[in-house]
């Protein structure tokens, strides 16, 4: 005899998730037939309403493999009324965004509402007025179980959620997904901090800083919407194919309008087709340029050799040397852009033309001070004292002119160092020129001294520990006068620039106040995967706290040592693309042409980071160097001393192994015909 569905939960939850989706559906279908034909005043405004409403459509789209909510509260008191004696608790359903029905009532609360956030701090020792807690699991889009924890009784001992753990271990194939179900108490906090402070994340690998920052974002729209909308958000990852990993996330939060760029877009001022040795680009990327740059700008700007004479009618007016010479030192002790000083120069002077006017009797207007900036002789004595400039031709004359170098980096750079920097080769124009991507962020520091970079309202900054501290003074630019969330690992910096504290990047981002938040608790990574892992810690991060997997099922883990060449490689892969979820091969730089051929011929599908894996095609061949921010259910990694001997020095190298052995989620298989690097064996 089958129960009655008012007397099973699990089928009583089926029903709600059923009626949550309909809600759904009609609200998008309300936006959809929306008439604006009536409301719109212009062609303008009409389009600007109809993008709108596009957005929000797209908002309000159904995923039907993302749960609608994961979670349920079962409050004690109404909120705000948890001393009123008799208050009758509420019951809220926690989930991606808000859905109401017909009458307005809400059907489920957007995780980032606060009277969601008990779903994510509430425990037995501290129950925030929840009396139950109770998590969903899926299959697909289909809910097909929950779990109660009952927080306010005390009979009731606290245990692990089985279901928040098979979330977090959950195979995954394709692009990163959100944690919004499984997000902790330590991560909740950074996610929900305000938006005026800057945050900086250190979290080693499997801790889930990246999820948290683009959790932080949504929370941020949803918190801040109006201002965001205003001044704009965006997330900076290392690399395209990086992005290309993490752009579901935000989607799947209904959040459909921050951009994404590397910090080569941001620098963008020029074509990139050249590179740099490491020596040259580290020197490039030093801070001390800026004030290379700086002197070399303001080397333009010279003294006026004579006084102007402005023509008007009859009338000859006189601007003394000494005149301008004093308005041309006001304005550099004032410390303005270069651009912005040159535009105000053509005032000044026509300011103390109108004094001069108004002194004769005359009663001068703003229209005459303007023609007076635009006359020509006013013209002329600007160009001749506070000339325009390139930025990217004094860039190219810094690095071409050993002579010019040399007397604006004296002091500052050694002349070995100038030497570094400086191109073998003249170069005749900005077009002709092999730029390399150290060259751009020099172009576009010097942009910014002539005229300032816009800011925007929030920028997270993922991998940060990697950037130079030019190309975070780059960063820093788009958000000075909003916040920053910097993420990354000390552990993880694989370039001989690589910052080695935060408080050193913060610096140079512009953001010396940040408060800095450390996460060690492991959620991705498998307990004997990231303890081999950490064997590295000594030699790369000396005292950095090790992270701590709270994962139940300690993962799969082996060490394998097979005879040269590549069938035991393609053995592993094979053993593990007969389990559940995605795999990633990944083996240095220098390697992955004999693998990606060895692969084609045993007919394995592979595709590269960045693309897309699908049920068919699991196994992605990733070269070392990209491997940073990926991750993958189960990961092979060929030959851990190719690895490292494909960087220019063993520091560097050791950290790329660092990133290769922590990218796996449930099992890792490390093959090796050559010896391993011993600070992994001893």
């Amino acid at each position: 005899m089958s129960t009655p569905v008012h007397d099973d939960p699990l089928s009583r939850e089926r029903a709600h998730l059923a009626a949550s989706r309909s809600a759904l559906r009609a609200m998008r279908e309300d936006v959809e037939s929306l008439d604006i034909s009536d409301v719109t005043a212009n062609w303008v405004n009409a389009a600007v309403l109809e993008s709108q409403i596009e957005d929000r459509i797209k908002a309000l789209a159904d995923l039907s493999e993302t749960p609608l909510f994961f979670g349920r509260l079962d409050y004690l008191h109404a909120p705000g009324a948890e001393q009123a004696e008799g208050a009758e608790g509420e019951r809220f359903y926690v989930g991606r965004r808000h859905v109401h029905d017909a009458d307005g009532d809400p059907m489920v609360i957007d995780w980032r509402a606060p009277v969601s956030q008990p779903f994510y701090r509430a425990s037995k020792n501290d129950p925030l007025d929840v009396s139950l807690r109770r998590r969903f699991g899926y299959t697909g889009g289909d809910l097909t179980a929950y779990e109660d924890e009952h927080l306010s009784d005390p009979a009731e001992a606290a245990t692990t959620s089985k279901l928040l753990q098979q979330e977090i271990e959950r195979p995954r194939v394709g692009p990163m997904r959100d944690i919004v179900a499984t997000i902790q108490p330590e991560q909740d906090e950074i996610v929900r901090a305000g938006l005026t402070g800057s945050v900086c994340v250190q979290g080693g690998p499997g801790t889930g800083k990246t999820a948290v920052g683009l959790h932080r974002v949504a929370y941020l729209l949803y918190a801040h919407r109006e201002r965001l909308a205003r001044t704009g958000t965006l997330v900076i990852g290392p690399n395209r194919s990086f992005l290309h990993y993490i752009e579901q996330v935000l989607p799947a939060l209904g959040e459909l309008t921050v951009r994404q760029a590397t910090v080569e877009d941001l620098v963008g001022h020029v074509e990139v087709r050249g590179a740099d040795e490491a020596a040259t680009t580290v020197v490039k990327g030093d801070a001390r340029m800026a004030e290379v740059l700086r002197r070399a700008l303001y080397a333009h700007v010279s003294p006026p050799a004579e006084g102007i004479v402005v023509v008007r009618g009859s009338r000859r007016w006189r601007v003394a040397a000494y005149e301008l010479e004093e308005i041309v030192r006001e304005l550099l002790a004032r410390d303005i852009r270069y651009g912005a000083a040159r535009e105000a120069l053509p005032q000044r002077i026509a300011h103390l033309v109108l004094v001069q006017m108004e002194r004769a009797g005359e009663a001068p207007d703003d229209r005459v001070q303007n023609a007076v900036a635009r006359n020509s002789a006013v013209k002329a004595a600007v160009k001749a004292v506070w000339p325009p400039v390139d930025p990217a031709k004094l860039v190219l004359r810094l690095l071409s002119d050993a002579d010019f170098l040399a007397e604006h980096a004296a002091g500052v750079l050694t002349e070995d160092e100038q030497k570094a920097v400086l191109w073998v080769k003249p170069v005749r124009s900005v077009k002709s020129a092999q730029w390399s991507p150290a060259d751009a962020v020099l172009i576009d520091e010097a942009t910014d001294l002539v005229e300032r970079t816009h800011s925007l309202g929030h920028v997270v900054l993922d991998e940060a520990q990697d950037l130079s501290p030019m190309q975070y003074r780059a960063v820093g630019r788009r958000c000075t006068t909003g916040s920053a969330t910097v993420l990354g690992d000390l552990a993880q910096g694989t370039t001989p620039w690589a910052t080695r504290s935060w408080a050193e990047a913060l610096g140079h981002l512009g953001k010396g106040e940040a408060v800095v938040e450390e996460l060690t608790a492991g959620f991705r990574v498998p307990t004997d995967v990231i303890a081999y892992a950490s064997r590295l810690l000594p030699h790369i991060a000396p005292g950095l706290t090790p992270v701590a997997s709270i994962r139940e099922n300690p993962g799969f883990f082996d060490i394998r040592t097979t005879p040269a060449g590549t069938a035991g490689v393609l053995a592993a892969c094979g053993e593990l693309l007969s389990r559940e979820g995605s795999v990633g091969l990944i083996a240095a730089d220098a390697r992955v042409p004999e693998l990606a051929a060895a692969l084609d011929a045993a007919g394995v599908g592979y595709v590269g980071p960045g693309e897309e894996t699908t049920h068919a095609t699991r196994l992605t061949l990733v070269p070392a160097s990209l491997a940073k921010g990926l991750e993958y259910d189960y990961v092979v990694l060929d030959e851990p001393r190719a690895v490292v001997d494909g960087e220019p020095d063993e520091r560097t190298g050791l950290r790329r192994l660092y990133v290769a052995l922590t990218r796996a989620v449930s099992g890792l298989i490390v093959t090796h015909a050559t010896e391993l690097p011993p600070q992994l064996t001893s």
